[in-house]
């Protein structure tokens, strides 16, 4: 067992990685919430199906009243339809300030989940417990929480922090395989950016985690929390040092929002805009050749990727809608070396137009 402090205020919390933990969560949220009485789990039908028996039982074990809510499964139900659903599935189930909510399921019910919880009767507690790598390793950590627009993801949202993380690799063992190596790239992205330990291990020894090994997950889950937790702790609400771990996003976003959210999962969006900021950052003569090599053949190595079909001039005309945008220009994290990333906040459209056709021609292949 690991755990990793977040030390955020209002409420400093825990993360905590286990094999097993989800039938010790009853336990665990009774110490850390003594004052709530009831409990409702937001979730989906996939990860009702399979964990939510446990779940329910360890809540109920320790004398927690618990109550189960759903949401459909998918991007595309991550709306303020869907949260305004939630809400008000919570007042007919009379949900009060007392009570709290418990997101059980991957980044988007993490992140609707938490948005709801921060409005909710103007906020009120919640926890995370991811059942999805991506999640495990990133969306369910530092309280980001939001929906997404027509016009883009993410746009509305604001911070919320959990008050615990609950993350129990073994929920892993039913995760569709293109879902968990989607979730590997994420982890690949804090190790560009912050843990060259995990890089190297996604690079030259990830054999152990594609088949899931236990000891092997739980090192990189633990790895990539702590990354998080430093860098969130000392930027809370995205101001500087935490808009490292945007790498890969500003360009996977837009591919995510130009095709409607049909066509990538966010880890493989993600794993094309970490592909276009190696190339731009070598371009721009940020890196050297074999270091943005490294990258782009580990991202490749990892999982066969959806092929990008769009121009690039298409997908760059999103940008113009990305949240980070300042001042007209959208500021792109590049990697220096393995390890180490940089903020740029003048990149010409130029080298971004470019390096989205090369993913075209390289998706081809």
């Amino acid at each position: 067992m690991s755990k990793v402090s977040f030390p955020i205020p209002p409420h400093h919390y825990e993360a905590t990685i286990e094999d097993g933990l989800l039938g010790r969560a009853g336990a665990v949220l009774k110490e850390v919430l003594p004052g709530h009485t009831r409990y409702f789990v937001l979730t989906v039908p996939p990860v009702r199906k399979a964990w939510g028996p446990a779940l329910m039982s360890s809540l109920s074990g320790v004398g927690l009243e618990a109550e189960m809510i759903e949401m459909p499964d998918g991007e595309s139900h991550k709306t303020l339809t869907t949260v305004e659903h939630l809400a008000r599935k919570l007042v007919k189930a009379g949900a009060d300030r007392h009570s709290a909510l418990v997101a059980f399921g991957g980044g988007v019910v993490g992140d609707v989940g938490g948005m709801v919880a921060a409005i909710y009767m103007r906020g009120i507690d919640y926890v995370q417990v991811p059942t999805t790598l991506l999640a495990q390793v990133d969306a369910a950590l530092g309280g980001k929480t939001g929906v997404n627009l027509r016009e883009g993801k993410n746009l509305v949202g604001r911070f919320h922090q959990p008050r615990s993380v609950l993350i129990d690799p073994s929920v892993l063992a039913t995760l569709p395989e293109r879902e968990f190596r989607s979730g590997l790239y994420e982890a690949l992205k804090c190790g560009i950016v912050g843990n060259p330990g995990v890089f190297e291990r996604l690079e030259t020894q990830r054999d152990p985690i594609l088949r899931r090994d236990p000891a092997a997950l739980e090192w990189m889950i633990t790895e990539c929390v702590k990354l998080k937790a430093a860098i969130v702790t000392a930027d809370t609400e995205e101001g500087g040092p935490r808009r490292m771990l945007n790498f890969g996003h500003t360009i996977g976003h837009a591919l995510e929002a130009e095709t409607s959210y049909r066509q990538f999962l966010h880890g493989e969006a993600v794993a094309w805009g970490m592909v276009a900021a190696a190339m731009i950052a070598a371009a721009l003569q940020k890196t050297d050749s074999d270091t943005a090599r490294r990258i782009i053949s580990t991202v490749l190595a990892l999982a066969p990727l959806p092929k990008v079909d769009l121009r690039g001039k298409r997908v760059f005309r999103r940008l113009k809608a990305d949240k980070k945008r300042v001042n007209g220009s959208v500021p792109f994290v590049l990697p220096r070396q393995i390890g180490e990333a940089e903020i740029v906040s003048e990149v010409p459209d130029g080298a971004v137009i470019q390096a989205i056709e090369e993913l075209r021609y390289l998706s081809q292949a």
